[in-house]
């Protein structure tokens, strides 16, 4: 649905203390958006309003409006919203308490003290206690806000618990930034229209999507600069590998190469947190108190990650663990002042608002396209016009994806389709693979003594996507290639910065140009004469590779181990499990050479 510029204005029809001040959640004027789907619910006077809108595109304005117009012309007398975690719904407080409507973020039970207009709760408390909330809403005609009403379908119980409570409701305004989920839970109060395709999917009474708020302004453009390199780990069988980061491989593998990346006591952390932490330094020369934000997996990676910004920087980040009591104080604090960096686990992933967040560091193995983009979304808010934001991500063929479609609106699938065998190939015996590995798990205990190990990682500056578009190519931390891309201004136009990667694209292939191809690394070819190779061409190279090193074993008398050695000593890079293409079919020739001397 694409919005529409408001011709009447709803602003006359709200209460006087509207919009007083205008920190964050409430602006004086309405942006066109939130115009527009006001204007549509004050003609349709529907029960049930489901608004999608990209995260911080304003979605707390739009409802505190309604809610104050809905007040105002009695057609509800109390608000209830319902917030995914306690930090959320005390920002709701605070910012509903600046247009004059008094909610309680503290309420458990019994009557409610007259001063307030309403409460906020999580869906977590609803869950606990659903019909005390119920008899809530019997009692007086209620508007409930379901803030992210994708968090209904976390749980049964939480569904469940919600549809209890809030069935007899005045009405309910759903907000979401990402209406569609990695499951089939049905959301409720939430339509769902069947396809063509026989797929039901849900139908939002107004959307906004990042592309329309991209275009008007209202959010940041983002950067995603992506790093690879080489892993070597140790599985729970005991047998260790190494890959590279961003080549074809099977989803475990992929699995364990982004974990062993993201482990602390590697290098490619420490190189990619460098960086950032550099981008955050050009950042903040047009944008002088602009934060960054690493988004870790567990509180063991991220109090490593926070030791390891001070390491670099020398500075203390702000540590924000969820178990933690002072969790949202501590985020007001980083919020208000101008410190660097904050660490946190997930409560920084959605829906808390620090407008000055400008860098990201995504370092969580999450890969989830409603995460992804609820993370994404805490950089995006835009503070004044030309401001960017700028997100470093493993090379992880998922994330790439993500990242890639950022403009794409999707709905929430209520049926998954059923792929056909000949569209994925590897489907049966992935899932037979899985199986046979389970019943091989369960039976030995391996998992138990046997644990995932990283052992040793590094990073390669792989690319950077922007605006669904990829610039650069492979360079090592450091290198003039990195530091150019890392140097773009922090303050452009949308079309400024895509010409300035074009810039920096054409100076870093003209560069790479200079050096005949047999003597430039892979790294430093220019992308149009890098071979695309496949993980099965990769296999094929190695094993062509073993087989001539066996005929040379039996040529020479020298063993296996040698003739690998002397390979890399004479040819140079890595192992033969972690060298590219080029160095493998470079090695191939070099035996090659020596068997036919010795003939």
């Amino acid at each position: 649905m694409t919005t529409t510029a408001g011709t009447s204005s709803a602003s006359h029809h709200l209460s006087p203390a509207f919009p007083g001040r205008a920190p964050w959640g409430t602006a004086s004027k309405l942006r066109a958006w939130q115009q527009g789907a006001m204007e549509k619910y004050i003609q349709e006077q529907p029960r049930d309003f489901l608004a999608v809108a990209t995260p911080g595109a304003g979605k707390t304005t739009f409802a505190l409006t309604l809610a104050s117009w809905l007040l105002h012309h009695h057609v509800v007398q109390q608000v209830t919203v319902v917030a995914p975690t306690e930090h959320l719904k005390k920002q709701w407080a605070e910012a509903a308490a600046r247009i004059g409507i008094k909610l309680d973020p503290e309420y458990s039970a019994g009557p409610l003290g007259r001063e307030y207009h309403g409460v906020a709760v999580t869906y977590a408390g609803v869950g606990v206690r659903p019909m005390l909330h119920r008899n809530r809403v019997e009692q007086r005609k209620t508007l409930v806000i379901l803030d992210e009403i994708h968090h209904a379908g976390d749980s049964k119980s939480w569904g469940e618990a919600c549809l209890e409570a809030f069935e007899p409701a005045t009405r309910r305004l759903a907000l979401t930034g990402t209406p569609f989920r990695s499951d089939t839970n049905p959301i409720p109060f939430v339509t769902y229209e069947e396809g063509n395709d026989g797929i039901r999917r849900s139908a939002a009474d107004y959307t906004y999507g990042y592309g329309n708020a991209l275009a008007d302004n209202v959010v940041r453009p983002v950067i995603f600069l992506s790093y690879s390199g080489n892993m070597r780990w140790r599985t729970k069988a005991g047998d260790e590998v190494a890959a590279r980061l961003g080549e074809p491989m099977t989803k475990d593998a992929i699995s364990q190469a982004w974990r062993t990346a993201l482990d602390p006591r590697g290098e490619w952390m420490p190189a990619v947190l460098r960086a950032a932490d550099q981008r955050l330094t050009e950042v903040r020369k047009a944008i002088p108190d602009a934060g960054a934000l690493v988004i870790a997996s567990d509180q063991e990676s991220a109090r490593a990650y926070a030791k390891l910004i001070r390491e670099i920087t020398g500075s203390k980040a702000t540590l924000v663990l969820s178990d933690d009591s002072g969790a949202s104080e501590r985020i007001d604090e980083f919020s208000a002042n101008t410190d660097r960096w904050m660490v946190a686990v997930r409560m920084v992933s959605e829906g808390v608002d620090v407008p000055r967040l400008a860098v990201g560091v995504y370092a969580t193995t999450i890969s989830t396209p409603l995460f992804f983009a609820q993370a994404v979304g805490r950089f995006v808010r835009s503070r004044r016009r030309g401001e960017t934001a700028s997100v470093f991500l493993p090379t992880v063929p998922d994330l790439l994806s993500f990242a890639n479609e950022m403009e794409r609106e999707r709905d929430h699938v209520l049926d998954k389709p059923k792929k056909e065998g000949e569209e994925d190939p590897y489907a049966e015996s992935e899932k037979e693979m899985e199986e046979a590995n389970r019943e091989q798990d369960e039976d030995t205990g391996e998992q138990d003594t046997l644990p995932f190990e990283a052992l040793e990682s590094d990073a390669v500056f792989d690319r950077v996507m922007y605006n669904g578009a990829e610039f650069g190519m492979q360079a090592h931390p450091g290198s003039e290639e990195e530091q150019d891309y890392l140097g773009i201004p922090g303050l452009l136009e949308p079309d400024q910065v895509q010409l300035l990667l074009q810039k920096r694209q054409a100076r870093q292939i003209a560069h790479s140009r200079k050096k005949p191809d047999e003597e430039a690394d892979l790294l430093e070819l220019p992308a149009e004469r890098r071979p695309v190779v496949s993980h099965k061409e990769m296999m094929e190279l190695r094993r062509q590779l073993n087989t001539m090193v066996g005929a040379y074993v039996h040529q020479s008398g020298k063993p296996h181990g040698v003739i690998h050695t002397e390979l890399r000593r004479v040819c140079g890079g890595p192992p033969a499990a972690e060298a590219t293409a080029g160095q493998l079919r470079q090695r191939i020739a070099k035996v090659q050479e020596w068997a036919t001397r010795m003939k």
